[in-house]
């Protein structure tokens, strides 16, 4: 029994989650609207926390935030659940999708079979949808795949319970009940004042803008405390969080522009174009960090381009992005 849900490919696994489950159950909205009303722009930088020796940075808030917030503000219940025992996992799965239940999951991407092997890697908050079983296989709906995927009971199983960070631990998640009417309008405002109050009103050094001034007076002394090859190291493992796990700097950006273009004609308020084509700005300077720094890793490095040079446009991406947030508020309010 496979249940009738529209597969849409997307930019990011828990934006395109959360706009094809809403979709489902006739919430018409964007991936980009997904993102911006479930406040997904984000930055920490954790020097005092390493992964493999290595300080721990993140472009995104926590595994299941964004579905979250999402669904708070659009006045949507939902059941989420994490679990002690696989068999039980399995089981509540089964259990919803006999009852036609799309459901959400949490799960490691090392042992997802179906995705090319340079692009498995220890991740634990990669997000899909399961939309039915099979003659022993379970059809999944992954927003980073063009077409719809499958797995067996044993595959999905150990993807489930992946270990390492943010282990998802069988973790599930559904919509219980819609309301009647979506105010989209007031959870776009709510969504924004949220984000604006993560990037530059958290009085914590290492979130936000604040942490990506930290991060910039950070890189600039990496090669002298570290050496070149640690530096390059730090380097490569920022610059993947950044671009290729969770769609982070650069894409997130993009989205977030494209949410506030699409906020500006439901609120008709142009300014918010405005401000959409100023994070356009932001999300190629992030690009343009993210070139240098592959360069740099790899010894081809040119004239102007250093160490130093990459802290100097984090340092602008930092000021642009203070802005852009301070005259949001603003736009909002």
């Amino acid at each position: 029994m496979i249940i009738d849900f529209k597969h849409s490919q997307a930019a990011h696994c828990e934006n395109g989650v959360t706009a094809n489950i809403f979709r489902y159950y006739g919430i018409h909205i964007s991936e980009a609207m997904a993102f911006g009303i479930g406040s997904g722009l984000f930055f920490i930088y954790m020097p005092f926390l390493k992964y493999n020796g290595i300080p721990v940075s993140s472009f995104r808030p926590l595994p299941g935030m964004i579905f979250k917030r999402a669904t708070r503000l659009l006045g949507i219940r939902i059941y989420r659940k994490t679990f002690r025992d696989k068999t039980a996992s399995m089981t509540a799965l089964d259990e919803a999708l006999d009852r036609r239940i799309p459901v959400g999951l949490q799960v490691g991407v090392f042992h997802l079979s179906y995705f090319p092997r340079p692009y498995r890697f220890h991740f634990n908050a990669h997000n899909l949808v399961v939309l039915g079983r099979e003659n022993g296989r379970y059809t999944i709906s992954d927003p980073v795949m063009e077409n719809l995927e499958s797995l067996s009971y044993d595959e999905l199983m150990r993807v489930r319970w992946a270990r390492g960070l943010f282990q998802p631990k069988g973790k599930m998640y559904y919509p219980v009940k819609i309301p009647g009417e979506i105010d989209l309008a007031t959870a776009i405002v709510k969504g924004i004042r949220k984000n604006c109050r993560e990037m530059i009103r958290v009085p914590i050094p290492f979130l936000g803008v604040r942490g990506i001034r930290y991060l910039a007076r950070d890189i600039r002394g990496w090669p002298a405390k570290l050496g070149d090859k640690k530096a390059a190291l730090h380097l490569g493992q920022f610059i993947r969080m950044q671009e290729e796990i969770g769609t982070g700097g650069a894409g997130f950006r993009f989205i977030y522009a494209a949410f506030l273009q699409e906020a500006s004609k439901i609120l008709n308020r142009p300014r918010l174009q405005e401000l959409s084509r100023d994070m356009t700005d932001c999300g190629d300077r992030w690009r343009e960090f993210a070139v240098m720094a592959a360069r740099i890793i790899k010894n081809r490095s040119g004239e102007g381009e250093s160490y130093n040079a990459m802290s100097a446009i984090l340092l602008e991406i930092a000021d642009r992005e203070q802005a852009i947030f301070k005259e949001l508020r603003k736009a909002v309010s």
